[in-house]
Parts: structure tokens; sequence; C-alpha cells
């Protein structure tokens, strides 16, 4: 069981280029509803594991919530971007299971 189903689309961005990790952010209004909802759940640093899909990729993995952002984060592994051709900038449908 995968749990409780968001979807949305994004635009990935990349954390201190060249080399820096790759994210999408969770929209804030679905980030204050896992919150809410889900926010004991959390483990250090805002730490939420989670279940995530773009395109034909699903993987097991985390979000974490960022205060500058008010919002969670998803980390993008190079694998992924590179099977579903994950660009910076350019919007992907996601969905992520919590």
């Amino acid at each position: 069981m995968k749990g409780v189903r968001y979807a949305f689309t994004a635009e990935p961005w990349q954390h201190a280029p060249p080399g820096g990790w790759w994210f999408v952010a969770l929209p804030a209004d679905l980030s204050a509803e896992i919150r809410q909802a889900f926010g004991t759940e959390e483990e250090g640093w805002g730490r939420m594991k989670a279940t995530a899909r773009i395109g034909g990729s699903e993987w097991r993995t985390a979000i974490w919530y960022d205060t500058k952002h008010h919002a969670y984060l998803l980390p993008l592994k190079a694998a992924i971007r590179m099977a579903e051709g994950i660009v910076v900038g350019k919007g992907v449908q996601v969905e992520v299971w919590v």
C-alpha cells in the first residue's frame, strides 16, 4: 500500500550548480495539507518517507520540508532524470504517495 496520492506539475531546479542536487518543490498548498495530515510522521530535519513517480519511473524516496520554500522538496536522482529526460525549468508531472 502506497498511502495517500498527491499529483502536481512542477519545474525541476538544481541546488548550487554544477553538481548540486536536483529537486522539485511540492506546491505550497499540498505541502501544507501533507504537513497537517502527516507531520507527526516526519523524521529528523522534516524528512518523510514517500514513493514518487514521474513518467514510467517510480521509486521509494523521502521528501523534506524546507522552511525557506514553505514546501516539501522531492530530490530527483540522476537515473530518474536520465530515464525521463528531465531538465531544469521544464515542467514535469509528479505523483507522490505519503
